[in-house]
């Protein structure tokens, strides 16, 4: 019989790629800068360097540059806190499944109500249903119990989740905000004095590089959104699986021959239907 859990590992760390991704976005606008600059060879070379760029910005790169630090911030929280090895350990799922086949709640309950995790929490609450004198050790109160917690542990981490969506929504509207206050200047000085329309240029320059910086945070923050949301979701499944699986074992449904593991091997497990 093959396992009913297998853990698939990356290669290479996803945290890399994201930050590979981030450092890239944050980059290319400048590498693109320089090279139509050396594609020019009658025009002036001019060295721009980030921070000319966010000077030239104004008040309006102050806020996307809070919003760029709470994305990294946010981003490096979700990658530390949501995975399977932080919100459902192996070790602590093993002891569980061990108690649970020798029908010793309390020694489950123990362990579950001292661990800091999704895991541990989710079981806390479906053990406190137990009722051997009911069918099946009152499993449908496990169940559901274990189901209310579930939806309880995915929101508060949705919570963080979450703060990416906004800073990938509020950093572009900076972005465009800024850069119709400085159009608006760029225009009123244009025609409050005798200027030129390379005045005018050079003020709608400036103006636009809010809305790239707005861009700049705001892509790699939708990113990291996606990301962390859908590895929640893989993360809680295995959550509700490892759930599932101890109170089939308490219940008689399922038996450990030769001990338990939330990975069991192949002819370690065998099901029993319980109707």
């Amino acid at each position: 019989m093959t396992s009913l859990y297998s853990t698939r590992r990356p290669r290479l760390p996803a945290f890399c790629l994201c930050l590979y991704l981030f450092l890239s976005a944050c980059a290319a606008p400048l590498v693109i800068a320089q090279e139509g600059a050396e594609a020019m060879p009658g025009m002036p070379s001019e060295s721009v360097s980030a921070l000319d760029l966010y000077n030239q910005g104004g008040a309006f790169m102050h806020i996307l540059l809070v919003c760029s630090i709470g994305t990294i911030a946010v981003a490096v929280y979700c990658f530390i806190q949501i995975s399977r090895k932080k919100m459902a350990p192996k070790e602590l799922v093993d002891r569980v499944n061990s108690a649970m086949a020798a029908q010793d709640v309390g020694t489950a309950y123990t362990a579950c109500d001292s661990s800091n995790c999704s895991y541990g929490r989710v079981m806390s609450g479906a053990l406190l249903k137990v009722n051997f004198d009911r069918d099946l050790a009152n499993k449908a109160s496990m169940m559901d119990a274990a189901a209310e917690a579930i939806d309880e542990e995915e929101h508060r981490q949705m919570v963080w989740v979450n703060y990416l969506n906004i800073f990938a929504t509020l950093a572009p509207m900076i972005g465009l905000l800024g850069t119709v206050w400085g159009m608006i200047e760029a225009f009123d000085k244009l025609a409050t004095t005798s200027g030129d329309a390379k005045q005018l240029a050079g003020g709608i320059k400036i103006a636009m590089v809010t809305t790239a910086g707005g861009l700049m945070v705001g892509i790699p923050a939708m990113f990291f959104y996606f990301f962390f949301r859908d590895k929640l979701q893989g993360v809680m499944t295995t959550v509700q699986k490892h759930a599932s699986f101890a109170i089939d074992i308490l219940s008689g449904e399922i038996r450990l021959q030769g001990g338990a593991s939330g990975e069991a091997p192949a002819g370690e497990v065998s099901a029993e239907a319980g109707d």
